[in-house]
């Protein structure tokens, strides 16, 4: 990514921002002056609203810490009356996770038709004997500058993943993620660190703790208010704190695919050798099982490509999908 092009992506943003944030005023002012009380509340029984606190800390080789406000959505996939695009179904994701209850996926939506969630959880529940448990939870990461995505299962209560995605170039792809979250309710609670080889446990931290809230309306408009400027501001933070560790010369890493153009199959690699399990098979097969071939719809982990983070401001077409499945003969 060239310094021209981070030049004109901030120009770029700022104009574009600046026009649809006019035009959404407009549209909440005249709904407000002409048609109070007429809001139609359609989505209101499928989504619920966050608002919590995102902390980062890293600890080596060099410190840096930073804590935002942040706000997510709680979609269930099941009753919205049209799936996020770019965001597995509540069939696809019940498939992967193997679950037969409702998914609900936390998310940030996208503001001003800009998007920017680098992380995205999704609850998979079982229903046995009429009774409703959580059981699975799926991640899906995004590496907005580089395009790529990548999505697996891993246990809520508590699960150690290989790092498996290129996130910052101040990191390597070596450790492993270590992963909890909470069932959502009135507050959630999710939790990643990375467990290097080098720097220890617990180098890196991300969590996340937020709270139910509630709007007088939810309307698309209403939402797009919600979250304004909440995938900007995300952005913009990481930008920024990536420059701190430049200026605190903090190691810079190339993406991994100019060494190794399979580093993808290298983190199923380290999943089979290292872990003996596979999270998207439920965590309870053993790598050496035989696998049939109409099984192998199961991933260890499911690469695709991330769509523009502008590319809500036009109808989003299917990204392409590169998917690994680990199959021990």
């Amino acid at each position: 990514m060239t310094p021209l092009f981070i030049i004109c992506y901030f120009i770029y943003t700022t104009f574009t921002t600046t026009i649809l944030s006019i035009l959404l005023g407009l549209r909440l002012l005249r709904r407000r002056l002409f048609s109070p009380g007429t809001a139609s509340d359609n989505v209101g029984n499928v989504i619920a609203l966050y608002e919590g606190s995102l902390n980062h800390e890293r600890r080596n080789p060099v410190r840096n810490s930073f804590r935002f406000t942040t706000r997510y959505a709680l979609i269930d996939l099941d009753r919205a009356p049209y799936a996020p695009p770019t965001y597995l179904s509540a069939d696809e994701a019940r498939r992967i996770a193997k679950t037969n209850g409702p998914v609900f996926l936390l998310t940030t939506l996208p503001s001003l038709g800009y998007r920017s969630t680098p992380v995205s959880y999704y609850y998979c529940y079982n229903i046995d004997d009429s009774k409703k448990s959580f059981k699975k939870c799926i991640i899906e990461g995004t590496n907005t500058p580089w395009a790529e995505s990548v999505t697996f299962v891993f246990e809520p209560s508590s699960d150690s993943v290989p790092k498996c995605e290129y996130i910052s170039p101040f990191s390597d792809m070596l450790g492993h993620w270590r992963l909890k979250v909470s069932e959502p309710g009135e507050d959630l609670y999710a939790y990643i660190s990375v467990e290097h080889p080098t720097f220890g446990n617990n180098y890196f931290i991300a969590t996340l703790k937020a709270k139910k809230v509630q709007i007088s309306s939810t309307t698309p408009d209403d939402l797009e208010a919600f979250f304004w400027l909440q995938p900007h501001k995300g952005s913009l933070i990481s930008y920024w704190n990536g420059v701190k560790l430049w200026w605190k010369s903090a190691h810079f890493h190339e993406h991994p695919r100019k060494e190794n153009p399979m580093y993808r199959e290298k983190a199923l690699e380290r999943n089979q050798n290292e872990t003996k399990l596979c999270p998207a098979f439920g965590g309870n097969r053993a790598v050496n099982d035989v696998v049939r071939h109409e099984e192998t719809i199961d991933q260890c982990f499911m690469w695709k490509d991330a769509p523009w983070p502008w590319s809500y401001l036009i109808a989003p077409k299917p990204s392409s999908t590169s998917k690994i499945s680990l199959v021990a003969s």
